[in-house]
């Protein structure tokens, strides 16, 4: 293993890469959100970008899991109460409060867990725009997804609907969002700067936040209009674009991007 120290991030510190790993690219200088709309609109042309990461469940999927219904399971609602009021904007997060807990709850929460994302493949189906805006990034750019679901689920995925990310990396790949590590791993074996690279998800605590400690430019997917306006968002989660659906996104990249090719590609 290999320790790589990223004291560009937002909150500088250490993270353990494979051996063969090694930096292609100059570490981007720490972006706020204000910088990166001063830039996009400034005279010396539109940033570059070389690929797309994407969330899975809720972004490239239609949400099917009641996640509130499992998080009582696991936790009780007493337990499910507290965690959300210790907790900004009263997010839970279920994967990191499993791993305090001992060995033999640890397993029964993630069997619970595992039982509600088997009842979700049951039931999965594609965002719409998907298929479309991934045949758009196909022409140049590289495309790579992060999901805290399991590697079985990715699996289905690629399987049902024909669409391959490189890499997929699941909750098995430690640690997860919203730490920036799979973030960074992805822009390391592609051999691209994180500041070319855009994050998309539908959630301001792992993927807007995995995507800005990352160094990498940010959309959030809010179908529902929940999370209002932008700058209505706390500075540190406050993404560089907002879009209410997929099929805004091509408009988004063509109007404000230099879409370049991947180095593999051009």
């Amino acid at each position: 293993m290999r320790l790589l120290h990223f004291g560009w991030l937002s909150s500088p510190r250490w993270y353990c890469f494979p051996s063969t790993f090694s930096l292609p690219f100059s570490l981007p200088l720490r972006r706020t959100a204000m910088s990166v709309r001063q830039r996009i609109g400034d005279a010396e042309g539109k940033p570059a970008l070389r690929g797309v990461v994407f969330d899975m469940d809720g972004t490239l999927t239609v949400p099917v899991i009641d996640f509130s219904a499992m998080y009582r399971e696991v936790l009780g609602d007493d337990g499910y109460a507290a965690a959300k009021s210790g907790n900004p904007g009263g997010t839970v997060d279920i994967l990191h409060h499993i791993e305090t807990l001992a060995p033999q709850e640890q397993q029964r929460a993630y069997e619970i867990i595992a039982d509600f994302e088997r009842q979700g493949l049951d039931r999965l189906q594609i965002m719409p725009g998907a298929a479309e805006l991934c045949a758009f990034i196909d022409y140049k750019q590289m495309r790579g997804l992060i999901t805290r679901n399991v590697k079985a689920s990715v699996d289905l995925f690629h399987q049902r609907f024909g669409l391959k990310f490189a890499p997929a990396l699941s909750r098995e790949f430690r640690p997860y969002k919203p730490n920036p590590a799979p973030l960074l791993h992805i822009c390391l074996s592609w051999g691209i700067p994180p500041n070319e690279v855009m994050m998309i998800g539908d959630g301001l605590r792992d993927d807007v936040t995995c995507g800005k400690q990352a160094g990498a430019f940010t959309c959030l997917l809010d179908e529902s209009g929940r999370y209002g306006p932008l700058e209505s968002l706390s500075k540190d989660r406050q993404p560089d674009f907002k879009v209410s659906s997929l099929a805004e996104i091509q408009y988004l990249l063509d109007l404000n991007f230099e879409l370049l090719p991947h180095p593999q590609t051009s």
